[in-house]
C-alpha cells in the first residue's frame, strides 16, 4: 500500500529549488485558495511559472521531472485550451499525495497579457520568487471592468429572454432529465450570475466557485433550496421561483445601477 506522506509544503519547496537555477524562468508563485485565505486540507496548489516566450515545454518536463523525484505521477491531465492567450495548463496526481493535493500548473509566458495576478480579482499571489521583481500585479482598469460588466448584463439579459422557456419546453414534453439538466445550467447559472453581480461584481465569473463565501447567507440558503429538486411539481414551483429571481435581480440592479450614474444636466 502506497504510503501517503507528501505534503503541499514538500512539493513547494522541490519545485522551488528546481526552478529557481532555471535562467528561463522568471517567477513561481501560488493563487487560488492561498491567495483568498481559505487554505484548507482539501485544497489543491494553484501553482503559476512565468517563463520566457519559448520555453514553455521545457517548464512542463522540468516540473514534471520534481513531482517523479517525489513520486510516481499517477495521473496527468493537460488542459487543451486554457482561454488565455499564452497560458498553458495541465494538472498532476500523484500517487505519495493525498487525492486531493493536485498540482494544477499553470506555465505563463513573459508576454501573456493576462497573468492573473489583478489582487482585486484573484487576490494577492503568494510569489515563491521573483527574480528581480520583474513580474508586478496590474493595476484595476475600473473603466474597462465596468463596460465588461455592462456587456455581462446584457448577454444575461438576451440569454435569460432566449433559452430559459427552453426548461418549460422540456416540462410540457415531459422529459424531465432534460427539464433538470437545463435548469441547473441555464436558470440557476443565469441567477447564479447576476446574484454575484448584485452582491460582489468583481467575481460576477466565478460561477459557483467562492458563492459560500462571497453572497448573503440567506441568498445561499435560498439557492440552495431551489438547486434540490424533489419531483416534476417540484422542478415547475422552484423553476418559476428562479425565473422570478433573476428578473426580480436584474431590476435591481439596473435601479441601483441609474441611481448611481452622475447627473450630466
Amino acid at each position: 500500500m502506497t504510503k501517503l506522506n507528501l505534503t503541499r509544503e514538500t512539493i513547494i519547496k522541490a519545485l522551488i529549488d528546481a526552478l529557481k537555477r532555471l535562467e528561463y524562468v522568471h517567477a513561481f508563485y501560488e493563487g487560488g485558495a492561498i491567495s483568498h485565505g481559505r487554505l484548507d486540507e482539501w485544497s489543491d496548489i494553484d501553482a503559476y511559472v512565468v517563463v520566457d516566450d519559448d520555453k514553455s515545454s521545457e517548464a512542463f518536463q522540468a516540473v514534471e521531472k520534481t513531482l517523479q523525484s517525489l513520486s510516481p505521477i499517477k495521473q496527468k491531465y493537460d488542459v487543451p485550451q486554457t482561454g488565455f492567450q499564452g497560458i498553458v495548463q495541465a494538472f498532476y496526481r500523484l500517487e505519495r499525495a493525498s487525492e486531493y493535493l493536485i498540482i494544477d500548473l499553470a506555465v505563463v509566458t513573459l508576454s501573456a497579457p493576462d497573468k492573473l495576478l489583478e489582487p482585486k480579482v484573484h487576490g494577492p499571489a503568494k510569489f515563491y520568487f521573483n527574480k528581480n521583481n520583474r513580474i508586478q500585479p496590474p493595476p484595476f482598469d475600473e473603466a474597462g471592468f465596468t463596460g465588461k460588466l455592462q456587456i455581462g448584463l446584457d448577454r444575461l439579459k438576451a440569454r435569460f429572454s432566449m433559452f430559459n422557456c427552453f426548461i418549460q419546453k422540456e416540462i410540457n414534453r415531459g422529459n424531465v432529465i432534460e427539464a433538470i439538466d437545463l435548469y441547473h445550467n441555464l436558470t440557476l447559472g443565469l441567477l447564479i450570475e447576476v446574484l454575484r453581480i448584485k452582491h460582489n461584481p468583481i467575481h460576477h465569473e466565478f460561477k459557483t466557485r467562492y458563492i459560500h463565501q462571497e453572497l448573503p447567507p440567506e441568498t445561499v440558503s435560498r439557492l440552495k433550496r431551489l438547486y434540490f429538486v424533489k419531483d416534476e411539481k417540484d422542478l415547475k414551483r422552484k423553476y418559476d421561483e428562479a425565473s422570478r429571481w433573476f428578473q426580480e435581480t436584474m431590476v435591481t440592479i439596473r435601479h441601483e445601477r441609474t441611481t448611481r450614474q452622475p447627473d450630466r444636466s
